[in-house]
């Protein structure tokens, strides 16, 4: 079989005008960048054309390190709908760089269910990343001139800044730093340290905001820590909020492409789920639902990670509700919850199998919890034998659920043609709005507890000294009501990457508890978790290339 990259290469490619089109998209309004790439302007976003759509959603089991396929059989199933009739758009996040040349690679899919042109959005793009960073930056540099003015000085205390740099990569290095070395010209010392794009607060902003107005709005909620006599002090007070709102500007607009086979994609934002809310932009997310009757989007990670903020903020936010849940389970995945080695997922056995399926029931649970119908999608390899995936087909029918087999990375929308018809059926026939895991105006700790207790399966949660003092000052902060946006590993249903399958009689610990007011949450950090990943022992940068001609290889 040909590689990702050489797949996409020998796809034909329709003019972006001709899927602007296809949506009712005129095309002197659109924004070209060249020729397959185009901005969606925001008054194409109609909350009138929203009514009686039909969202749905596509989430995972916990994955293995190497993913699950979210996104392949998101693009997959969006193709097979338009092939059973369905007008159907695709909404996805945006690639990250960290990951593009870290361990997992590009974030376009695979096989013949790709977005296109895959080269592009797995490196800049239509530059949103770029300009999320100079938003976050200048916010940086803003905090460290004031620190350093003798006449406009707000008081900062320098020891209270909360506000961390962002680049889109993952540099360890960059996790703790110290700034302003160099005299008294070069600023005022401190520390300091970078977050990766992703996890930025700019980026859970832009993807939480409704308009323009309402991200400036959010860029001036932004906390940064206080003075020396312990008054707030946030990016409004620096009068920081209008210029980070004019450079992004273009940001805001949400990103047309296509699939391998011209089904729309409207691709928008990209925080991580493990240590943001892991999902794309409301905007994007609005505006398919505005221009398609049907709208694919995914959460990231497991359905205990990117899901369940899904609901609890985005959908707390916004008003939407999906019709329906696919969960994307894959052999492998659920044999290496049962014990099997990285080594041997490719290797037929059912013992493992059959013991890693207490995951797959786990998020099936979670699922149902929220009110919502569920769906399994399992994502087939060439190496899963049918005794195995009968297993889970037989285990979802005993549960009440739905198993259908999708080969949309060798077969495309082909091979989601009997997905996309049951997605469909399951989505008509439920009529649930979604119940939210908890209240907004619950305290933190049961807000957390709520969440780790009934999503992750915990007997409870141990607040670290650290933690307590952040819920004391985000309650003097006013900011209690916020949803939580909980930062966990995605290799565990617990806040230990080491305990895989369903694992029970554990306690997640919250060491402490970051403010994002400006995207409206709190984000309680557990575990080892970092809001700046690493790059892993052999990165995937070291096999990508570029040969004379200007061709990417390596790429996938």
């Amino acid at each position: 079989m040909k590689s990702d990259i050489e797949l996409a290469r020998e796809a034909t490619l329709k003019p972006i005008s001709e899927i602007a089109a296809e949506l009712g998209i005129q095309e002197d309004d659109l924004e070209l960048y060249g020729r397959y790439k185009a901005k969606i302007p925001l008054n194409y976003l109609s909350q009138e054309k929203i009514k009686d759509k039909t969202l749905i959603l596509v989430s995972a089991i916990s994955p293995t390190p190497a993913g699950e396929g979210k996104t392949t059989v998101s693009i997959g199933l969006s193709q097979g709908l338009n092939r059973i009739g369905k007008k159907c758009t695709v909404v996805l996040r945006e690639p990250s760089l960290g990951p593009v040349f870290g361990i997992k690679g590009g974030a376009t899919g695979g096989g013949y269910s790709q977005v296109l042109p895959m080269e592009d959005i797995n490196l800049h793009f239509t530059g949103d990343f770029s300009a999320i960073e100079k938003a976050n930056n200048l916010l940086s540099a803003l905090i460290d001139n004031n620190i350093q003015s003798k006449t406009r000085s707000l008081g900062i205390d320098p020891r209270t800044v909360t506000w961390k740099r962002a680049i889109d990569m993952n540099d360890r290095s960059l996790r703790h730093i110290i700034v302003g070395l160099g005299g008294t010209l070069s600023g005022v010392p401190r520390e300091g340290g970078f977050n990766i794009t992703a996890a930025s607060e700019i980026m859970a902003a832009l993807c939480l905001a409704e308009d323009l107005p309402d991200l400036k709005k959010r860029m001036g909620n932004i906390f940064i820590g206080f003075t020396h006599d312990r008054k707030p002090v946030f990016a409004r007070d620096l009068g920081a909020h209008g210029a980070m709102t004019a450079l992004m500007k273009d940001a805001i607009k949400p990103n047309l492409v296509q699939t391998m086979e011209g089904t729309p994609a409207i691709i928008h934002g990209g925080p991580f789920a493990n240590i943001a809310q892991g999902t794309n932009s409301v905007i994007a997310t609005k505006m398919g639902l505005a221009l398609s009757d049907y709208v694919v989007t995914e959460a990231g990670f497991g359905f205990d990670l990117g899901a369940e903020k899904f609901f609890d903020i985005k959908c707390g936010y916004s008003g939407l509700s999906p019709k329906a849940v696919v969960l994307v389970a894959t052999i492998r995945a659920l044999k290496y919850h049962g014990g099997a080695l990285l080594t041997d997922l490719t290797t037929p056995n059912t013992e493992t199998l059959k013991k890693g399926l207490a995951n797959l029931e786990k998020h099936i649970e979670n699922i149902q919890a929220f009110a919502i119908c569920a769906v399994v999608g399992i994502n087939r390899f060439a190496t899963d034998s049918d005794e195995e995936i009968e297993i889970v087909r037989d285990y979802c029918k005993n549960m009440g659920i739905d198993a259908v087999v999708a080969d949309v990375w060798g077969k495309g929308g082909e091979g989601a043609v009997e997905l996309a018809e049951t997605v469909s059926r399951v989505a008509a026939r439920c009529k649930n709005v979604f119940k939210p895991m908890y209240e907004w105006e619950w305290d933190i700790p049961k807000k957390v507890e709520t969440v780790a207790k009934k999503i992750y399966g915990a007997n409870a949660v141990d607040f670290t000294k650290k933690a307590k003092s952040d819920i004391e000052k985000i309650r003097k902060l006013g900011l209690e009501k916020l949803p939580i946006c909980i930062a966990k590993t995605q290799k565990s249903l617990s806040d230990n990457p080491d305990l895989l399958g369903r694992p029970k009689d554990f306690i997640v610990t919250v060491r402490e508890i970051e403010i994002a007011a400006g995207a409206g949450f709190v984000i309680p950090i557990t575990g080892d978790i970092m809001r700046m990943p690493g790059l892993p022992a052999a990165p995937a940068a070291e096999n990508i290339d570029i040969d004379d001609q200007g061709n990417i290889t390596g790429l996938i």
